[in-house]
């Protein structure tokens, strides 16, 4: 599934990118390993591209958003008509790009299209740094067919 919607510098899609993934439920031991993880990928300026769904996700989007790094935010829905404010300045300074394969009257996030939005993660980035993935979760079941060597566990 290709993108369907996007809005902000869809030049970011070059550079070489590293997906950030979570499960929702995370032990309180994984925290701050992803906090220091966004902490030292926005010193290096590394572009890293997510759903930043999960609590973990949104928490480490906020401090992505805080430095001067690419950020790609895919969607699992359809993006909205009025973006939250937080992300108007990363867009003018041409450092965030949100995408998404869904309408804009895909309106709900289900299990069905948070899977796809995962897909388009995975597909989109060249290495994967996993926060947390819930063993036999959905995440550890898409994480199952990728190329290890890919894949980073925090």
């Amino acid at each position: 599934m290709g993108i369907a919607d996007q809005i902000g510098n869809v030049k970011l899609l070059e550079l070489p990118k590293t997906a950030f993934l979570c499960s929702r439920k995370v032990p309180a031991s994984v925290v701050l390993k992803c906090y220091d993880w966004a902490l030292s990928v926005r010193e290096q300026g590394h572009c890293v591209i997510g759903g930043f769904h999960s609590q973990i996700e949104k928490d480490v989007l906020h401090f992505l958003l805080k430095g001067s790094q690419p950020v790609i935010l895919v969607l699992a829905r359809g993006i909205k008509v009025k973006l939250e404010p937080v992300f108007e300045k990363p867009i003018e300074e041409g450092r965030l790009l949100i995408i998404t394969p869904f309408e804009r009257d895909v309106k709900k996030v289900t299990e069905q299209t948070a899977y796809i939005r995962n897909q388009m993660v995975i597909d989109l980035s060249q290495s994967i740094t996993v926060g947390y993935a819930i063993p036999n979760g959905h995440l550890s079941q898409m994480l199952s067919q990728i190329d290890l060597l890919k894949i980073k566990f925090l």
